[in-house]
């Protein structure tokens, strides 16, 4: 029932979501347990019940965007606004307060961080507003409620935590210092008029976004954030979305792990020599079959587990050790199927979306291999496989910029490894 095109239609013309970044495992999850919370039977029956009532729609939403997201996500992204911020003050010599925007925002936990990010660099309260945006109303109340449990805190470094946030039974209430900075409201990124009376802003954090989206609502999504960012001003995006904004005329100010892109002109890099991909007739072995320990992503908690007609046992390791199987073995159309049944009955990994790229990708289908490789990005950033297989893909497209970047990426993330395995 869950298949049907109408919803994911109604999914792309609401949000912009493009069913094939996700897989329409995804998607059918959220409509059953719509369908289940509504009691209807059939899709017909469902569908009139989403059409007749915009609370369902905005239910349906909810359930597939249901956020995950922590304080400092990106740390360097952070710290980098904090220098940046500095100097954008300066030039302006403090005429006006620093305007920075964050979309989607989620639960708060991205706009809070970028205004305890900028006050813990020294910058008064009267020289920076933050505004955060999404398209969730249920988001945007939790993160006006600024109430947070132990999973919006997560990483080695959880000092601001102390300075920042005061204890509350089992949560920690963030301080009114930081609350009268930030400003929260709904909005929908579709929208070509939103904000349109607004002045443009030094800062926009957009993260995590693009990679839903086709090509066409990219692009129309991208005129919108251009619009929206002063001239001057810089663009912090996902790990995933580098390349994207390559082609869309953007480009990286040049700080390591800060994610961050400017439109102003900037020196072309020295050319590199050309990566030559791993030939891919057949998927390599899955480095290890034991799904790592996954923090909830932005979709909804899991149903029970379907019964799957070609994998009797449903538990996740033997689920991922199938698709390994089927793949490695040439049954690339049993391999998409065990992993559809994966994501139709657990929590999404990194590894998953790999395979459904790698598998795309030996089928020739270059813009849904790349879309799963950014999922898997998206999900686990250093993921070396996801990282030299889509700068493959760049490479080919003549992307020499994006390619390098990824490239970078994995090097960077083989040389941790390898200094971690000595110790």
């Amino acid at each position: 029932m869950s298949s049907d095109q109408r919803f994911f239609d109604f999914l792309k013309e609401r949000i912009g979501l493009d069913v094939t970044s996700v897989g329409p495992a995804i998607i059918e999850r959220a409509v059953r347990q719509r369908s289940t919370a509504t009691q209807t039977q059939t899709a017909d029956e469902y569908w009139r019940v989403l059409q007749g009532s915009l609370d369902e729609q905005q239910a349906l939403i909810e359930g597939v965007i249901v956020p995950e997201t922590w304080f400092f996500r990106y740390p360097e992204s952070f710290a980098t606004l904090a220098k940046l911020a500095t100097k954008r003050l300066a030039e302006l010599n403090n005429m006006r307060a620093l305007r920075i925007l964050s979309l989607p925002c989620s639960t708060g936990e991205e706009p809070y961080s970028i205004a305890m990010a900028l006050l813990d660099a020294g910058l008064k309260p009267h020289q920076f507003k933050v505004e955060g945006m999404d398209v969730s109303p249920l988001s945007v109340e939790k993160a006006r409620r600024a109430l947070y449990g132990k999973n919006s805190f997560r990483g080695q470094d959880i000092a601001f935590r102390d300075r920042h946030f005061t204890g509350e039974n089992d949560g920690y209430r963030l301080s009114t210092r930081v609350l009268d900075q930030v400003r929260l409201q709904v909005g929908n990124l579709l929208d070509p008029a939103l904000l349109a009376n607004e002045p443009p802003y030094d800062f926009v954090f957009c993260r995590n976004l693009l990679i839903y989206f086709d090509q066409a609502t990219q692009k129309q999504v991208f005129e919108v954030l251009k619009r929206l960012t002063h001239v001057d001003g810089v663009l912090f995006i996902g790990p995933a979305e580098g390349s994207l904004l390559g082609r869309l005329g953007m480009r990286s100010i040049g700080i390591p792990q800060s994610f961050a892109f400017s439109r102003q002109s900037m020196a072309v890099p020295e050319p590199v020599p050309l990566f030559v991909p791993t030939p891919l007739p057949v998927p390599q072995p899955v480095r290890n079959v034991v799904p790592p320990q996954v923090a909830r992503r932005p979709f909804t908690r899991t149903t029970p587990p379907v019964k799957i007609a070609k994998v009797a046992n449903t538990d996740a390791s033997t689920l991922l050790a199938s698709i390994a199987t089927l793949a490695n073995e040439g049954k690339n159309t049993q391999a998409r199927e065990a992993c559809e049944s994966y994501l139709r009955s657990h929590e999404p990994v990194a590894q998953v979306f790999y395979w459904l790229g790698l598998l795309s990708d030996v089928a020739g289908n270059v813009l849904q291999a790349q879309g799963f490789y950014r999922k898997a990005l998206y999900l686990e950033p250093q993921h070396p496989e996801a990282l030299m297989h889509l700068a493959a893909l760049l490479q080919s497209q003549g992307d020499t910029a994006g390619a390098r970047r990824l490239q970078d990426r994995a090097a960077r993330s083989e040389r941790a490894a390898d200094s971690e395995r000595k110790r």
